[in-house]
């Protein structure tokens, strides 16, 4: 190749070397044969897929000749992804006659019968690396299953999208640990799937003969844009590959039916509103606090479904300048400062309209303390920024033991 031509198209072959998911690595580096003459049960759904967007189901399938494929287990939305949240799954019960098992709704753990004569569960499964959504507990669940019945377990490790750098919002209280917050992490984390069935297994004692498959040429600092790997949406309100910044930085707020999050829109979690907010005045006083990484452009949009479908909404889009010092729950939590400040009345009256709601906010938050403050403080903001800042450093030291070295 012409020197000349190779400086100029250097940084595009650079971006041209997409990375390896645990997936990828496991078939190339021949873990393969440490399957031969096993019967195994992959937990996955429709984002298990390779860079050429090849199904890990149909790559296992396809070692029929070395192990043997007896059940799929899937998450919440379904094997194929199409479920909504909280929605019960109504769909395939086997993919070319290896027997399908969802693990949402009234059965979230492997069942003995489900078990029955498997000798290694595989997960992989894109996540998006905020501890409320479910994909990260069903592995939690599978694990503690897998380890009672002495049952290896491998994690085909994927990335974090939003990257492995950032730690950001609560721990989660033991009395609220549930579904959607199973293990003590901050609500970001900053680590891989793989990284956090480490510290799980680790750090609950869960006994799991684990293996953990790195990745090859991720590093911590990447989001998933930087990876060159394709997006497939994780489940019907995921579905860009920034979307997983906006889910943290909306989500939680979400939960108390106070504004609409764009779930129900063209743009989930990344526009607030209601009916009773001015766009331009409430624009302003976002902005006028000067969050790092972020602003807030006045914005109009009348939700199809959900919360206030129909009615013409008033609020702002989030826009991510700076997505490397950006902090998804101090925007979740200017967004609740600022809406206590200009519509004190519309904010109080939402808030205690319904226990059910406040009961979800909180075990999604992971902590009785956030609902406290908002209730109790005239000026939210700064005391929800300085809360737990020691036990969010003491997990920083923590997790370290547990980070890959091959994404340093």
């Amino acid at each position: 190749m012409n020197k000349l031509v190779y400086l100029l198209l250097f940084p595009y072959l650079l971006l041209a070397s997409p990375v390896k998911t645990g997936l990828e690595v496991f078939f190339e580096e021949d873990h393969v044969s440490s399957l031969k003459g096993k019967k195994i049960g992959l937990i996955t759904n429709h984002t298990g897929v390779d860079s050429n967007l090849v199904s890990n189901i149909q790559r296992f399938l396809n070692l029929s000749q070395v192990c043997s494929l007896q059940a799929l287990f899937s998450p919440e939305h379904g094997i194929t992804g199409r479920s909504y949240a909280e929605e019960v799954v109504k769909e395939l019960k086997n993919w070319k006659n290896v027997p399908i098992y969802n693990l949402y709704g009234a059965t979230k753990r492997p069942t003995p019968e489900m078990l029955k004569g498997i000798d290694v569960l595989i997960y992989d499964i894109q996540e998006i690396g905020a501890r409320s959504y479910t994909y990260l507990s069903t592995l939690c669940y599978a694990m503690e299953e897998a380890a009672k019945h002495k049952i290896s377990f491998i994690v085909l490790d994927r990335p974090n999208p939003i990257n492995g750098e950032m730690v950001d919002g609560p721990m989660l209280q033991e009395k609220y640990r549930s579904f959607v917050g199973y293990i003590n992490v901050p609500y970001c984390h900053g680590m891989t799937i793989g990284e956090l069935a480490k510290f799980f297994n680790e750090e609950y004692k869960v006994g799991c003969d684990l293996k953990v498959i790195p990745m090859k040429g991720w590093k911590r600092s990447m989001s998933f844009k930087e990876t060159g790997l394709p997006w497939i949406p994780t489940s019907p309100h995921i579905p860009e590959p920034d979307t997983p910044f906006f889910y943290c930085s909306t989500g939680i707020l979400g939960e108390l039916s106070i504004l609409n999050i764009g779930v129900g829109y063209t743009l989930p979690f990344k526009v607030v509103g209601a009916p009773w907010i001015h766009a331009q005045s409430f624009a302003l006083h976002l902005n006028n606090q000067k969050i790092p990484g972020a602003r807030f452009l006045p914005f109009h949009f009348s939700p199809f479904y959900g919360l206030y479908k129909g009615e013409s909404c008033e609020g702002v889009m989030i826009v991510i300048t700076n997505a490397k010092i950006y902090r998804p729950l101090t925007v979740q939590y200017l967004l609740f400062g600022a809406l206590k400040s200009l519509y004190p009345e519309e904010f109080i009256k939402r808030l205690d309209n319904s226990v059910k709601r406040q009961d979800v906010f909180t075990k999604v938050i992971g902590n009785e303390k956030i609902y406290q403050i908002l209730k109790g403080e005239r000026y939210p903001f700064w005391k929800l920024m300085e809360f737990q800042k020691e036990q969010k450093t003491n997990f920083i030291q923590k997790r370290k033991k547990y980070l890959l070295s091959e994404y340093n």
